[in-house]
């Protein structure tokens, strides 16, 4: 049965095997919180690295058992960023996640050509998230929203297979993959529709397997039936889409923070493309918001 409900997860979770996840930087309350759930509810087992006199500091302010992470000495932050992409280069790890270690760091720890964990020399990394809206009667699958500024038509392709696998793993069996433009029209002169078109006709013919694929599709008629209704818009993915696929990162980042800011919706988050899920959230999103997006790492990692 599909997770509806991004709290579903735990549940789902409990019955598969737990996942090691290593902090980098875990300097701080709101990760070390999030962590100390995921933990206690039996999800991961977990190593921190970052300063140890402060995890302990921030854990006994917080009433957390220590004793429940392994601790990894580090007090610079790119040399802990560093050191927890080699703990997972060294099979210590099934996920990463950001600590209080700034987003570039993070990211230049990852893709570093000695030392990093990319998939592979040519791979795109893209964020994912699972956004939970009360108004909307499931999850929504939201790419990219945060690393690539403006993605070509092979990185939408690229994004495309991301949002799919996500879905899997929550459990949709065919995901419905909307394409957004500014229009439904097809229109030769916006780059947006183009490349919606040609994703969509390559799902039709199969090179993008495991989903239903429509687009170009406004936001409107991606999610609101009536609106189909109204402008006679008949789509196997329109008015009831699992995944959006943004043509830039403006309209995802805007979608993304309306989402969570104006309409109270709640989220998780993770990157594709590196060996193991990666975790990226903000340094101040809440402790709510690191453990769902570490139970979705735990959900798509290997």
């Amino acid at each position: 049965m599909a997770i509806t409900k991004l709290a579903q997860m735990f549940d789902v979770l409990k019955s598969k095997s737990k996942k090691r996840l290593v902090a980098a930087y875990a300097n701080d309350s709101h990760t070390i919180g999030a962590v100390n759930q995921a933990v206690e509810k039996g999800l991961i087992d977990a190593t921190l690295v970052g300063d140890e006199e402060t995890i302990k500091k921030v854990c006994l302010e917080h009433k957390i058992d220590v004793t429940k992470f392994k601790i990894v000495q580090e007090a610079d932050e790119v040399k802990a960023a560093e050191k927890a992409v080699a703990l997972i280069n060294a099979g210590e790890g099934d996920i990463l996640m950001k600590g209080l270690v700034s987003t570039d760091k993070y990211m230049r720890a990852i893709l570093s050509k000695d030392k990093g964990i990319m998939e592979s020399s040519n791979a795109t990394l893209s964020h994912v998230s699972v956004v939970e809206v009360p108004n909307y009667h499931k999850l929504l699958i939201v790419s990219d929203v945060a690393i690539i500024p403006a993605p070509d038509l092979k990185q939408k392709i690229t994004i495309a297979n991301y949002l799919i696998r996500t879905a899997k793993a929550l459990q949709i069996d065919m995901p419905k993959v909307a394409v957004i433009a500014a229009t439904e029209q097809m229109m030769p002169g916006m780059p947006a529709c183009v490349d919606a078109a040609i994703i969509s006709k390559m799902a039709d013919r199969g090179q993008i397997k495991g989903a239903l694929v429509d687009g170009p599709l406004a936001l409107d008629v991606a999610i609101d039936k009536e609106s189909c209704e109204i402008k006679k818009l008949v789509s196997p993915v329109a008015g009831d889409a699992d995944c959006l696929l943004f043509p830039n990162i403006e309209s995802g980042n805007v979608f993304f923070k309306s989402s969570t800011k104006l309409s109270n919706g709640e989220l998780g988050a993770v990157v594709f493309g590196a060996k193991v899920p990666a975790v990226l959230t903000s340094r101040g999103d809440s402790e709510l918001t690191k453990l769902y997006s570490i139970a979705l790492a735990a959900l798509i990692a290997k």
